[in-house]
């Protein structure tokens, strides 16, 4: 029997050994807080970050608890961006230490994807959910991001578990949508939701997890034995007759004075302390109750919370239920088909497809039959053979209709090129499409099945879309992948080479100016140009823009003198393609190609000074420049022409300020040599 309880629900993630309420865990249970690491605990409730409100909020939690109770952590989306396989127990079940466990708390950072439903899986098998009870406390502020279904899996739980519970907490939550994938979790397993909307709540949630979690239940003062009553002290009113596995109204009168007293429905003839599906009567004189799955006389029964005598009793017979489940004889595998039924009993139902002879327990893609008769949607397994649809009962899971179907093997291609450049993209095209789920994938020649890298979902129908090649060079395989199963159905292989490109720059460059990059043999538009200090690590970045559809492009120097080198860096795979070097100089050095100029650092402004060189070309225009700071290479305020050995007089102008004085080739359109100025 479920003892009704009030759980709370959280963005993090709790789960006990035990169910709460009557049946709730005590200091001897294990306790698993599951934690969302994820990307999304970044947002803000009323400008604060829902992780910082949470790492409040968890001491109210550990503040509750006895120091004997076995405590552990586990935490998901924290380590790693993208990785759907992110869950980690930080601490394993042992008698708590809050300082030790607060620590880790708070070294939990906010990364990645949010694998709740993988992150509950694991914890209902860290606590050995089919041999003996175990409840879920999840605390999530959002959706799964890792392609399963939370529902599927709390239906799989409840359904294989020795008594299994889950309660939810949502924290912050967003849509419509996102309340509902976290309440059915709930659900599915016979626990409650609850929301919290901001810190107060969740403080006050987590105060009364650990407040029910350190409940001990005392045993009561045994009472005095009852004078034996003369008779029924409840009248039970209910149909004579229910479908099994339905649900039906019942009443009674009069109401006890105990809001805990409850009425359920046993077998007829069962001992006074058995109990079935059961309802709380409050204040209440009605309920629903579900029936049971085998079909007989039973008894429905009203209970005092303290005694095993029932103050009240009605006769209710259970009957067959008249149920049919259709489907077409053959379909392909993964792909959707339409099943069919007549004679809905529970709306919580359901319709799957599973191994033909499979025991009546086991499910495999389903959906709920919800309020009345109808067509659905069934996905096909993977694996070709022969399968069963069938008709089964939310309460006992018991089978009540089923038929045959034949899955059979798809005909499929996928083509692509047979070579393509290193992170490039490429047409991949494909015919047999068979699920809009599947995906088109490159990956690695010889690779496990379940191996997949670049991709794109097939959609409605066969067709061509692009694929990105990898950044490693080497043979590798483009395949279509039935997204039911994971199952490779068609491949081919492609050979991705090295691109030949190159990257240049100037030799030199001051700090605070730009620089000039050019380059050749661009691969993928998001591909980008970028300077570092020389001999960094591949996946470093400093300054950068992405090639796009260009040729070119102005980086800033950095603030900091040195040797550097720029990059063109793949998008895909952070891989370098080309360098060259760049010597970062201060931001007063003269910046030399063959020539060197020879002037004062400073002057007045009107004064005249002398300007002399060495080396330089042999051209028919040659000139010294004096430019303001920052203006154009070939504009001036002042410029002589050269036609005789050093040196050459300038009268400085007026204007006080940074200049900068320049040996221009101007035939050559070339600058070799320029040396900043101070005019003061």
């Amino acid at each position: 029997m479920r003892i009704p309880v009030s759980p709370i629900l959280l963005s993090l993630g709790v789960t006990l050994g035990a169910t709460l309420g009557a049946g709730q865990a005590t200091a001897a249970d294990d306790v698993m807080v599951v934690f969302d690491g994820s990307n999304s605990m970044w947002g803000q409730i009323d400008g604060t970050a829902k992780i910082e409100i949470a790492r409040d909020a968890i001491g109210n939690l550990t503040a509750e608890l006895d120091a004997g109770t076995n405590v552990g952590l586990m935490a998901y989306g924290h380590r790693r961006r993208g990785d759907c396989s992110d869950i980690e127990v930080v601490l394993p079940p042992a008698p708590l230490d809050r300082d030790a466990f607060l620590e880790q708390i708070a070294q939990i950072t906010p990364t990645g994807k949010t694998p709740l439903t993988d992150a509950v899986e694991q914890a209902a098998e860290a606590l050995s959910f089919r041999d003996r009870p175990a409840t879920v406390l999840l605390i999530s502020d959002g959706l799964e991001s890792c392609d399963r279904d939370p529902c599927a899996l709390a239906e799989t739980l409840s359904r294989t578990g020795v008594d299994f519970t889950a309660h939810v907490v949502g924290f912050g939550l967003g849509a419509d949508a996102d309340t509902a994938s976290l309440a059915c979790i709930a659900e599915e397993t016979g626990g409650r939701f609850l929301a919290a909307d901001d810190a107060a709540t969740l403080s006050t949630a987590l105060s009364t997890v650990g407040a029910e979690v350190a409940q001990t239940p005392v045993a009561p003062e045994p009472e005095p034995e009852p004078e034996p009553e003369p008779g029924p002290q409840v009248t039970i009113t209910a149909p004579e007759t229910v479908t099994q596995g339905a649900d039906f109204a019942l009443s009674w009168d009069p109401t006890g004075d105990n809001p805990r007293d409850y009425v359920t429905i046993v077998a007829m003839g069962a001992d006074d302390g058995v109990s079935g599906d059961y309802a709380r009567v409050g204040d209440e004189s009605e309920a629903n109750l579900t029936a049971p799955a085998d079909t007989g006389l039973y008894e429905l029964r009203y209970m005092p919370e303290d005694e095993d005598t029932p103050l009240g009793r009605a006769a209710i017979e259970v009957v067959e239920a008249d149920v049919t489940v259709s489907a077409p004889e053959t379909v392909l595998a993964g792909a959707l088909f339409d099943a069919s039924w007549t004679g809905t009993v529970h709306p919580r139902d359901y319709v799957t497809i599973v191994p033909m002879g499979s025991d009546d327990n086991v499910s495999g893609s389903y959906f709920r039959v919800g309020g009345g008769d109808g067509t659905d949607d069934l996905q096909a397994p993977a694996e070709t053979g022969l399968y069963e649809v069938r008709y089964v009962l939310n309460e006992g899971k018991r089978v009540m209709a089923r038929t045959p179907i034949e899955v059979t093997e798809p005909e499929m291609t996928v083509s692509a090129p047979e070579t393509v450049l290193a992170g490039a993209l490429f047409d991949a095209s494909w015919t047999g499409t068979v699920h809009p789920r599947d995906y088109v994938t490159i990956v690695p020649m010889g690779s496990d099945d379940n191996v997949s890298g670049s991709y794109f979902r097939v959609g409605g129908g066969d067709g061509t879309d692009d694929l990105q090649a990898p950044a490693e060079t080497g043979l590798y395989e483009v395949r279509y992948v039935l997204n039911e199963g994971k199952r490779v159905m068609a491949r081919t292989s492609i050979e991705v080479m090295e691109p030949e490109t190159t990257v240049s720059a100037p030799e030199q460059v001051r700090i605070g100016e730009s620089l000039r990059i050019e380059w050749t043999g661009a691969v993928h538009p998001r591909d980008y140009v970028t300077l570092v200090p020389r001999g960094s690590d591949p996946d470093t970045s400093g300054d950068y823009q992405r090639v796009g559809t260009e040729s070119q492009a102005d980086l800033a120097a950095p603030d900091a003198p040195g040797l550097y080198e720029v990059r063109d860096v793949l998008n895909e795979g952070k891989r370098v393609l080309a360098r060259t070097p760049v010597e970062v100089l201060a931001e007063d050095a003269q910046l030399s190609t063959g020539v060197t100029l020879e002037a004062p650092d400073t002057a007045s402004p009107g004064t005249e000074i002398e300007v002399s060189w060495t080396g330089g070309p042999d051209s028919d225009d040659q000139r010294i420049t004096l430019a303001r700071g920052g203006q154009a290479i070939f504009t001036w305020v002042i410029a002589v022409g050269i036609d005789g050995p050093p040196p050459v007089r300038l009268t400085l102008p007026d204007e006080p300020g940074l200049y900068e004085l320049r040996y221009l080739d101007v035939s050559g359109q070339e600058v070799l040599s320029r040396k900043p100025i101070q005019i003061e």
